[in-house]
């Protein structure tokens, strides 16, 4: 059993999470080159989730400013600005909280996902099965039949526009997202505060997601998205695979278990300072 010091671990986050100074990114370009890089990050960074964020890529590891135009709030155009184009897939993912996926990878987490065959019927099957809400359902057929809607008309034309049902709507318009179902696609000046997301269809808007993600395993899937995290942090106990991804415990232990039968992980180590077991990268990266 290895024991790895926890600066080393602290100091290669400071790298992958770019928290030194001269690893800020300041382009959108840059940007749209971490999360390639990176394959998925946080857009703001979460409490009790250990992962990299557009925020602290830019602003330093802070707290989010509450002041609009503090500089790091430069990371909301940005965002903004490419919805639902090709430099990044953007929408409420990991623990349903807003991720930024490279296109490299967001084939492994559709690989994962209840989608399986024709948009069009899929839904309706799983809503039978109890997997999806009347709410969700409600949503997804509006946005089918009507084309991408911002926010205020989808509330509309779902019928969902009372307040008591925002709760319900916001519920479900995050867990169409977790699900891949549907996702933003640009951003309106509707409502009252002049700013709506527009949202469509993930497989409608794109089409060629299904066939990337058709011939990957699901077992490859957990491994590739588990490397690629273990890439970012270095190290993490199996409890963090399990909670950022939502895996049952035995398909965590599985991709954990086939990776460190490629060499590509050990288990078992030891973090100075740290309780438990941990998985760690075989070989440290610089970035």
């Amino acid at each position: 059993m290895i024991e790895i010091p926890n600066d080393l671990i602290q100091a290669y986050r400071a790298k992958t999470f770019r928290l030194l100074p001269e690893l800020r990114l300041k382009s959108r370009e840059e940007a749209v080159e971490y999360v390639r890089q990176r394959g998925f990050i946080y857009f703001w960074p979460i409490r009790g989730t250990v992962l990299p964020s557009l925020w602290t890529a830019v602003a330093g590891d802070r707290p989010v400013a509450d002041e609009h135009d503090d500089p790091g709030h430069v990371t909301w155009g940005w965002k903004d600005a490419l919805l639902g184009g090709r430099a990044w897939y953007y929408a409420k993912v990991l623990r349903k909280k807003s991720t930024m996926i490279s296109f490299d990878i967001l084939p492994y987490f559709y690989a994962l996902s209840e989608n399986y065959g024709a948009y069009e019927e899929d839904y309706l099957t799983q809503y039978e099965q109890g997997k999806l809400t009347l709410e969700a359902k409600l949503i997804y057929e509006t946005l089918l039949d009507n084309g991408p809607l911002d926010t205020v008309e989808l509330r509309r034309a779902a019928r969902m526009s009372s307040p008591g049902s925002e709760s319900r709507f916001n519920r479900a318009l995050a867990d169409l997202q977790a699900e891949f179902k549907i996702l933003p696609v640009g951003v309106t000046q509707s409502g009252a505060w002049h700013y709506a997301f527009s949202y469509d269809l993930t497989a409608r808007h794109y089409p060629e997601l299904l066939e990337q993600a058709h011939s990957i395993r699901e077992a490859d899937a957990r491994q590739a998205l588990a490397l690629c995290y273990l890439r970012s942090v270095g190290a993490c106990q199996l409890r963090d695979l399990i909670y950022l991804f939502g895996w049952r415990a035995s398909d965590a232990e599985g991709a954990v278990q086939a990776l460190a039968a490629q060499g590509l992980l050990q288990i078992g180590a030891r973090i100075e300072k740290q309780e438990g077991e941990w998985i760690a990268l075989s070989v440290w990266e610089t970035a």
